[in-house]
């Protein structure tokens, strides 16, 4: 999830179970609920760098009490103010709430999570949600800014306020994204099952995954992996939906040999292959021997394309072998991109 996103979540998290924090607090709550996405900064780094740090250390439990306490840490370090009698304790408990809501948000998409580092190098991604979602950054502004416009309405009035100033909204806010979250879950479900019930170039999908979008919880883009090829299609959900597999765009495996073997069995291949979930190789020869290139097949929905439309930043793994199948050599390197950033 954006780091917009994760600011406006935890704000409103703070607004609605925690409404009585000083501005202060309510910064360090903000702070602790986005810091995590500091790991984008890896991208200076190389694509080895993001790739080892990207969703992995920051992203985990553990780190959200780091990023909770050194958040909140100020506040235990001076002598509690008599103008803010709130206690400690729980303007860390909402630092903490707020950064295990960035970890469960980020769950919830395609980019897998490392979110039991350093007990365990198990990825968690359930799919349910794109990178940037414009139905929760719309619910998370209306909870926030709806209030804010009524509380001046109320004010112009003259009519006594209630309750602390923007609670009413942001518990809103919350309910509906839960229940939105929950609708999520059932478009998904619906998607893998119409993916596992069809066949695809006459073959039986061997695994299947189906990746949100950002404009509609009703679209989702299908990937099925058969035992020749992968296969990139649209499914619509929701009443009416017409799911056709013969849309798909397919890519074909390459034929087995010793230099593809050989590549995938590289330490660069198998550290690639921890992240990329769909990874497709091509098999290219070269004056001394092969060059296999293995990247991520696209999660996103591109006419035209066999790989789809890069969206962000990827990573590809290239190994070259000699003619007997022995590794030469290994790079991370970046998928070239006309999307292009600044920061490469």
């Amino acid at each position: 999830m954006d780091p917009l996103t994760h600011a406006l979540a935890s704000f409103t998290l703070q607004r609605a179970a925690f409404p009585r924090l000083s501005r202060s607090a309510t910064i360090a709550v903000v702070l602790a609920g986005t810091i995590a996405d500091a790991d984008l900064l890896s991208t200076s780094f190389g694509p080895s760098a993001y790739l080892s740090f990207d969703r992995t250390y920051f992203h985990s439990l553990p780190a959200a009490l780091v990023f909770a306490l050194v958040a909140t840490l100020r506040f235990f370090l001076k002598p509690k103010s008599t103008e803010n009698p709130i206690p400690r304790a729980t303007i860390f408990a909402a630092a903490v709430a707020a950064a295990l809501l960035h970890l469960a948000l980020d769950v919830c998409q395609t980019s897998s999570v490392q979110l039991l580092w350093p007990f365990s190098a198990r990825r968690f991604a359930l799919d349910w949600l794109p990178s940037l979602d414009l139905w929760i950054l719309a619910i998370l502004l209306a909870g926030i800014l709806l209030p804010l416009l009524a509380g001046l309405v109320t004010e112009e009035i003259g009519a006594r306020r209630k309750g602390p100033r923007g609670r009413l909204g942001a518990t809103l806010a919350l309910l509906a994204l839960i229940l939105y979250l929950g609708a999520r879950f059932m478009f998904h479900s619906d998607a893998i099952a119409a993916l596992e019930s069809r066949t695809y170039g006459g073959e039986l999908p061997h695994k299947v995954a189906a990746f949100a979008e950002s404009n509609s919880p009703f679209r989702w883009y299908g990937i099925v992996e058969t035992e020749r090829a992968l296969h990139g299609v649209e499914v619509p959900v929701g009443p009416g939906a017409d799911f056709d597999p013969s849309s798909a765009i397919t890519a074909y495996k390459p034929e087995p040999s010793p230099a593809l073997d050989a590549a995938r069995n590289s330490s660069i291949a198998r550290r690639f292959l921890q992240v990329a979930r769909f990874p497709k190789a091509t098999v290219e020869q070269t004056p001394s021997g092969f060059r296999v290139t293995l990247r991520a097949f696209s999660y996103t929905r591109e006419s035209g394309s066999a790989e789809g439309k890069p969206r962000g930043l990827r990573v590809q793994a290239i190994i070259d072998t000699d003619a007997s199948g022995r590794t030469l050599s290994g790079e991370l390197a970046w998928v070239p991109s006309p999307q292009s950033f600044w920061w490469h």
